[in-house]
């Protein structure tokens, strides 16, 4: 018998079958590493039908990374809202706003759905590539990382500034990391420790950030002035 041959997505979920194949191939691949005739392909459509819905390989690219941002975003604010009151009429914890963040990222109920591993592959590609990193995760996650690092000065108080952005570019590393899934920790573990094991990470990643954050703050205490930038004088020559 021959193989029967895969039949064609429905006219009402063909935007979400060319969604869906171009977020496992951008994820898996990059954005110059796909075309928008591999993308039909897997998703089962017309090779025109990308184009026709989205109008560009750039578009669609976009489009795959808009479709799952605000689900996260709504996830950890409203976890940081929780952390925040719990905490009235003091301040939260550092280790409770870490876990705010952390957490429903990596023990949401959305994991369940398939799909989400191939968004968080594309995430940690966003965010280590010049051009997209700079434009998308700023438009669609720094209003909120801005709302996680007002709470850090709640809990942080007087701490330097640069020492918090350098330590939310620590942070924002190893969720990076830990969004690839790359399996290295796999094989240098001796298969000890997992890199899909996101709960695993959340419960490893917590504390450390928050060690981190922590140990800047007691090397930096309030009233110790900020560093400020040299300027260096240009010469004629």
């Amino acid at each position: 018998m021959s193989a029967k041959k895969k039949l064609p997505a429905p006219k009402a979920d063909r935007r979400s079958a060319i969604l869906d194949a171009a977020e496992a191939e951008f994820s898996a691949h990059g954005f110059d590493g796909v075309t928008l005739r591999t993308i039909a392909n897997r998703a089962g459509v017309d090779v025109a039908l990308p184009h026709y819905y989205f109008g560009s390989k750039e578009k669609l690219f976009v489009a795959v990374f808009d479709r799952r941002a605000k689900i996260l975003n709504d996830l950890r604010e409203a976890a940081l809202i929780d952390a925040i009151a719990a905490a009235r009429p003091g301040a939260p914890t550092v280790e409770a706003i870490i876990r705010a963040y952390v957490e429903p990222l990596f023990k949401g109920p959305h994991l369940k759905e398939p799909g989400w591993n191939s968004y968080y592959a594309l995430v940690a590609y966003v965010n280590n590539t010049p051009g997209w990193g700079g434009r998308l995760m700023t438009e669609h996650f720094d209003p909120l990382i801005r709302k996680f690092l007002d709470a850090l000065r709640l809990a942080l108080p007087g701490m330097n500034e640069r020492d918090l952005f350098w330590g939310y570019h620590c942070f924002s590393g190893a969720l990076t990391l830990a969004l690839a899934q790359t399996g290295r920790i796999d094989t240098l573990s001796n298969g000890l420790v997992q890199s899909e094991d996101l709960a695993d990470a959340c419960e490893h990643m917590v504390p450390f950030i928050t060690g981190g954050f922590e140990a800047a703050r007691r090397a930096a205490p309030a009233g110790k002035p900020q560093a400020k930038p040299s300027r260096v004088k240009s010469s004629a020559h």
